[in-house]
C-alpha cells in the first residue's frame, strides 16, 4: 500500500477527522455514485444510518450534519465553515435535501439520519450505511462505508482491517516498517526527509509538492491566527471558554516587553507552543477549518511544533518545514499501516500519540538528526502515549482533547531533544512500540474508545 505524505496532511473542517470528516466523504462518495450509475433521477429519498462510535458520539462531533453536507456534495476541503452549520438548518428547516448539489429530495431530519448508539457494523466501530429510495420505496442503491480514521473512508466491500483501498503504485524506495526505512538510509545515504521525496516524485513534481506542503503549512498558520483572534464559549453545551486569545495577548504583551533584554522566561517558548496547540484545537472544536494531522483530534501538535520550529530555531525555513513536513509523514505511514490512527479503534493514543511522534520526528529531522535519532524521537513520542484512552466528555473533542494536545506538543519537543543528546541507539524500536500501541489498543474496553462511556465522560458533569 503506498501512501503519499498529502494522505496524512489533508484540509479539512473540525470537529473530527474520522467523525466529520469521514461521514461527510462517504456521503459525498455514496452521492457521486447514485450520479454515475444515472439512478439520481430516480431518487426520492436519501438515508443514513450511523453505527458504534459514530451512533455513539455522532451529535457531538457534528456526524450528522456532515452527513447531510456530504449528501448536498459539499467537501471537507472546501466547504464554508462559516456557513456549514446554516446550510445544514436550512436543509431540516426546509425539509429538503439537495442531493449532490442540484436534485431535491424530500427530508425528515428525525427519520432520514438515524444514530444507532448500540449498533455496529461488523468491520470497524465507524460504520455507516446510506440508501436511495424511489417513489415506490424501493432501494435503487445501498453502500455501507467505514471511517477508519485520519478522513480515510474504505468501503464496505473493501477489506475490515484499517486500511485504505490500496494503492498499487510501485514506489523506488518502499518501506512498512521503521527498520526497512532505516535500512534504506543506510544503504543508499539519504536522510528520512529524502526517502519520502524520492517516493513522491512518482505521483507529483517536487515544485508541485513543495507549493502543496506550503499550503498545507499556510492553512496551519491561518488556523493558528484565527485561533488566536477568536473569543468566547466553544459550541456543543459543555460552556468551555476559549483560552487561547487571552493568552496570545498576554505572549504577544511579554515579547514586546523583553526585546533587548536578558531576563527572559526560560519556559516562555514552552508557553508559546501551549498556545499554538490551545488555538488549533479551539478551532476544531467551533467547526473551523482544520489540517487533518493526521486527525482532527490530534490536529494541533503539529502544527505547534512547526510552529515552535520557525519562531525559535534560528535557520528555519520553508525548506526545514517542507522536510519536517516529509518526516513526520513517514512516521505516520508507520502508525497507519502497521496500527491505527483511530481514536475509536485504538484510544487517543492512535490520535495524540501518533501525532506526537510524529512531530518529534519532524523537529528531530529539521534539528539535524541522524535517521536513527529520528527514529529515536519517534519512539519515545509514542512510548509515553502508550495507554492513553479516548474518553471525549460529552461527545466533544473538547475535555481533554484540546489541552491534552498542548501537553502532547510540549513532549515531542522534548522527546525531539532527547534523541539529539543520544546517538539513535536505544532498547525500544519504533516497530515494537506501534505493534505494543496496536495489541494495547485490542485489550482497551471499548468504554475508553471515542464513545464517551467511560473515564473523564462518566465523572465530570457536562453543565
Amino acid at each position: 500500500m503506498a501512501l503519499s505524505v498529502l494522505d496524512l496532511f489533508s484540509i479539512g473542517i473540525g470537529p473530527s477527522s474520522s467523525h466529520t470528516v469521514g461521514p461527510m466523504r462517504a456521503a459525498k462518495q455514496f452521492t457521486d455514485g447514485l450520479e454515475s450509475s444515472g439512478q439520481l433521477a430516480a431518487t426520492v429519498r436519501v438515508q443514513a444510518e450511523l453505527f458504534g462510535s459514530l451512533g455513539a458520539t455522532g451529535r457531538g462531533h457534528g456526524s450528522d450534519k456532515a452527513v447531510v453536507l456530504g449528501l448536498q456534495g459539499q467537501s471537507p476541503e472546501t466547504v464554508d465553515t462559516s456557513t456549514a452549520d446554516d446550510q445544514v438548518a436550512a436543509a431540516a428547516l426546509d425539509a429538503e435535501l439537495r442531493i449532490a448539489g442540484h436534485h431535491r429530495v424530500d427530508f425528515n431530519w428525525d427519520e432520514d439520519v438515524v444514530l444507532h448508539r448500540r449498533k455496529s457494523l461488523p468491520a470497524h466501530p465507524n460504520g455507516m450505511t446510506f440508501r436511495a429510495l424511489d417513489h415506490t420505496g424501493k432501494v435503487l442503491r445501498e453502500r455501507s462505508y467505514y471511517s477508519i480514521g485520519g478522513g480515510f473512508v474504505v468501503d464496505g466491500d473493501a477489506s475490515g482491517s484499517d486500511k485504505v483501498v490500496a494503492d498499487d503504485t510501485v514506489l523506488p524506495y518502499p518501506f512498512s516498517t521503521a527498520d526497512e526505512l532505516l535500512a534504506i538510509c543506510a544503504r543508499e545515504d539519504m536522510s528520512i526527509s529524502d526517502v519520502m521525496l524520492g517516493n513522491e516524485l512518482v505521483w507529483r513534481s517536487e515544485a508541485e509538492l513543495r507549493e502543496r506542503l506550503l499550503q498545507i503549512w499556510a492553512v496551519m498558520r491561518e488556523c493558528v491566527d484565527n485561533g488566536c483572534a477568536a473569543e468566547g464559549i466553544l459550541p456543543g453545551g459543555l460552556n468551555v471558554r476559549r483560552r487561547a486569545p487571552s493568552l496570545f495577548k498576554t505572549l504577544a504583551a511579554t515579547d514586546a516587553g523583553l526585546q533587548g533584554s536578558s531576563s527572559a522566561d526560560p519556559l516562555l517558548a514552552m508557553e508559546w507552543v501551549n498556545l499554538f496547540a490551545l488555538a488549533v484545537n479551539e478551532e476544531n472544536a467551533a467547526g473551523g477549518r482544520i489540517v487533518t494531522a493526521p486527525t482532527n483530534g490530534a490536529a494541533g501538535i503539529v502544527p505547534a511544533v512547526l510552529h515552535y520550529y520557525t519562531k525559535f530555531v534560528q535557520g528555519a525555513d520553508d525548506d526545514g518545514v517542507v522536510r519536517f513536513l516529509l518526516a513526520a509523514a513517514a512516521v505516520g505511514i508507520l502508525f497507519k499501516i502497521n496500527a491505527s490512527i483511530s481514536g475509536a479503534e485504538v484510544g487517543c493514543q492512535g490520535e495524540v500519540g501518533s501525532a506526537c511522534s510524529m512531530a518529534a520526528a519532524g523537529l528531530c529531522e529539521v534539528l539535524g538528526g541522524t535517521p536513527e535519532q529520528v527514529e529515536n524521537a519517534a519512539e519515545v513520542g509514542i512510548e509515553h502515549n502508550l495507554g492513553l484512552t479516548c474518553d471525549p466528555v460529552g461527545g466533544l473533542v473538547q475535555i481533554p482533547c484540546i489541552e491534552r494536545n498542548a501537553i502532547a506538543s510540549v513532549k515531542a519537543i522534548n522527546a525531539a531533544r532527547l534523541a539529539l543528546h543520544g546517538d539513535g541507539s536505544h532498547k525500544v524500536s519504533l516497530d515494537k512500540a506501534i505493534k505494543t500501541m496496536r495489541e494495547t489498543g485490542a485489550d482497551m474496553k471499548i468504554k475508553y474508545k471515542e464513545t464517551s462511556r467511560g473515564g473523564l465522560a462518566v465523572n465530570v458533569v457536562e453543565c
